[in-house]
Order: structure tokens, then sequence, then C-alpha cells
């Protein structure tokens, strides 16, 4: 079991970064993780590919220094499992309804005496039969991290018992699907959106826990910064791919190129 750099960050104090990746080549991951990255966040709640794909992305980025964090979707304990034993180093589990779910994620991501995670020790997370059991569990328990998000309100009035639970590392607010569920879609500035922050953030402070959320801008990430986050999610490579594309037919268009695609037009300055 690698050390989590994540971790180890929380350890210190400082925040850790965390990108999230949705195109599959372990090239990137291992690009990434090279640079020194805290956290690959692969997820496997909304993207399509396999867990075999994600292992491939994952044996990539332990060329370098990088953790990653994978997310199942909700209930997918079985699914989680396997994504520790593929090299995960942390769990970042979606739609956490109350303290009794949370407390199941953590009996799911770690060996007795804490859980009831089942043992293979002949994958990556040992790996491959090189670490004597023994001595192999009580370091997957010590570095395995337990991310748990709250993405509906009635999840934030149960947060403070959430953090609560022994074995959580850090809560986590999903912006987007609570924006969503609270029915002020995409309003990443509306007072419920800042409400759950701060909420969130008392929360972890009171339990000696870690908090976080995705970021859109650096002025988000200050933001969150100052309200004591150290879990910062900020970046996607397929936003990137997008955002240099956009300009580029912006800037070529004001050459003369025409573009017929449907998803946008180019904007004029």
């Amino acid at each position: 079991m690698r050390p989590s750099r994540i971790k180890e960050k929380f350890r210190q104090g400082k925040p850790a970064y965390i990108t999230c990746v949705h195109y599959t080549d372990p090239t990137i991951t291992e690009m990434i993780s090279q640079m020194g990255v805290d956290g690959i966040w692969l997820d496997m709640e909304h993207h399509g590919y396999s867990l075999a794909t994600a292992a491939n992305m994952m044996r990539g980025a332990r060329v370098g220094v990088s953790d990653i964090v994978a997310r199942p979707a909700k209930g997918e304990f079985m699914r989680m499992a396997r994504m520790l034993e593929a090299g995960a180093n942390a769990i970042m589990y979606p739609r956490c309804d109350n303290a009794e779910e949370a407390a199941e994620v953590v009996r799911w991501a770690k060996f007795a005496p804490m859980g009831e995670r089942g043992i293979d020790a002949a994958n990556a997370d040992n790996p491959y039969l090189l670490t004597p059991v023994p001595e192999y569990l009580p370091k997957a328990n010590d570095e395995t991290l337990v991310v748990i998000q709250i993405e509906q309100e009635h999840a934030l009035d149960e947060v403070e018992k959430i953090a609560a639970v022994d074995g959580v590392d850090c809560i986590m607010l999903g912006p987007g699907d609570f924006s969503v569920l609270s029915e002020i879609p995409g309003q990443m500035d509306h007072p419920k959106i800042l409400d759950a922050k701060k909420r969130i953030a008392a929360a972890a402070k009171a339990n000696g826990k870690q908090w976080g959320c995705p970021a859109g801008t650096l002025d988000d990430v200050s933001a969150l910064l100052d309200l004591g986050a150290r879990f910062i999610c900020y970046g996607v490579d397929i936003v990137f791919v997008l955002q240099a594309y956009q300009k580029i037919i912006a800037d070529l268009s004001k050459l003369g190129f025409t573009f017929d695609g449907a998803a946008f037009s180019p904007k004029q300055d």
C-alpha cells in the first residue's frame, strides 16, 4: 500500500490539490502524477469506462506520486472494494444520506478491526503478495482515504453526524448535484451553496476532519482555502481541451474560417 500523499498533506496542515481525469489514456495519469499533483480523481459514477481500464490508469499514476481518488456510484460497495484492490488510494463516495451509510462505506474500505473489507492481497494494493499480511492490513487502514460527499439538503442536515463517524477522513460538498436537487441548478454563488460550505466546514472542524469542494476558478480556490478547505478539486482534462479548441475556433473565425459545429458558435470579441 503506497503512502497517501493527500493524507500526508492533511497531517502537515497543507491543502491537497486533486484534478479530475475524463480521458482514459494512461499516459495522462502518468504525466499528471509525474508533475507532483496530489490526487487524480477517476469518476466511475458518471464515466463509462470499465474497472480494467481504470486499473491501467491507476498503473500509469504509480510511475509518479499522485494518489488515485476513485468514485463509485452510490451503493457500489463491491465495486469500491475492487477499486481499492486495483490501487486506488482513496474512495470518494457520492450521495451519502446519513451517518449509517457513511459507516457502511468505512466498513467496506477498511480491514478488521476497523471494518469488514475482504482481503485478497494479490493485486496492486498490496502489491502483488509482496507485503506480509500482518504488515499490510494496518498500513492499508492507515493510508486509505475515505471521502464522503454531501449532495442533498437532507444529507446536509446529517453532516455533523456523518463527520463524527470514525474512519471518515474528509467531507466533500458536491455542488453540482446539490444545486440541481435544491432547484438552483448551476448557481454556484447562490446563498444555499455558501451556507452548505460553511456548515460542512464547521462540522469537519468540530470533528477533526478535513473538507473540500470542486472549484471552478482560482477565486473559488482562494475562497475555499479561506473557509478551511484542504481537499481542493480543480480542473478537468476534458474542460481544458474544450476551452483550447473554443479559443482556436474563435481566433480562426476572425481570420475568415467558418465552422459548422452543432454544439456552439464561436464567440466574437
